[in-house]
């Protein structure tokens, strides 16, 4: 079998960014971009039978997705995953338990793109795609990019009356310290059978693996700092990069 899952998980509301799952980004609905980059990957992999989800308690990005997308599946989600105390692996495996209840078949993995990561490309995600597909040891492939600051050279803690080194170290240059990336949330990759396994909504049970993106094209949204900075970058990226510029250009309607 060669059945892939795509969610696309986002809540109503938001504590530090109200309504950021619906904003515009640089003229085009936020949620586009990640379906728009869904679209050209999977138009690269006709081997692939692929559904894609959307998981969520706002019947306004739900309206918005159907505006457009008409063939994504409406996961409705449910009280008891509301809040934002609810861990996000319960949100993939209820969307996983219900797609695979509505084919009637299991799929072999399942991948989650986040709403507030327009900047992704589909060769970011037919890297980290390709990254699972290459070892079958790993349980999980989750998008990063290079650390600015690292926690061995340049990073410090309180500790009581003053600062010290995050990790303790001898190194004289950055250069030595081992590398570091920043985890950016932007793409995940699941091994079916350990996202149903997982009882305790941590990720760091399994055997993870990394997929590197560039560091400028991920800023988490969650301000309107953040959403101006990224719409900044973006035009940065759209006039120099034809492969962000790509996934805007592909975007329906």
């Amino acid at each position: 079998m060669n059945r892939l899952l795509i969610t696309i998980c986002g809540r109503a509301g938001s504590k530090g960014f109200k309504n950021k799952n619906l904003k515009v980004f640089c003229g085009k609905p936020l949620v586009y971009y990640s379906l728009s980059a869904a679209e050209l990957f999977v138009k690269n992999h006709p081997e692939l039978t692929v559904d894609i989800a959307l998981n969520t308690d706002s019947e306004d990005l739900a309206q918005l997705v159907l505006a457009q997308y008409p063939e994504v599946v409406y996961l409705p989600r449910g009280a008891e995953l509301g809040g934002d105390r609810v861990p996000k692996m319960a949100v993939y495996q209820d969307s996983l338990r219900r797609m695979e209840q509505r084919a009637g078949q299991p799929y072999d993995w399942h991948m989650d793109l986040d709403i507030t990561s327009p900047l992704r490309t589909a060769a970011d995600i037919e890297n980290a795609f390709a990254a699972m597909q290459q070892r079958q040891d790993l349980d999980l492939i989750f998008s990063v990019c290079e650390a600015r600051r690292n926690p061995w050279f340049n990073m410090v803690k309180t500790v009581d009356d003053h600062v010290e080194c995050v990790c303790k170290s001898e190194f004289t240059g950055r250069q030595q310290a081992p590398d570091v990336y920043d985890v950016n949330a932007s793409i995940y990759v699941f091994k079916r059978d350990f996202l149903v396994n997982n009882t305790d909504g941590i990720l760091w049970r399994g055997k993870i693996g990394i997929s590197v993106m560039m560091d400028t094209g991920i800023i988490d949204i969650d301000s309107e700092h953040d959403y101006l900075l990224m719409e900044a970058i973006a035009d940065h990226l759209y006039a120099h990069y034809p492969e962000f510029n790509a996934v805007r250009e592909n975007i329906r309607g």
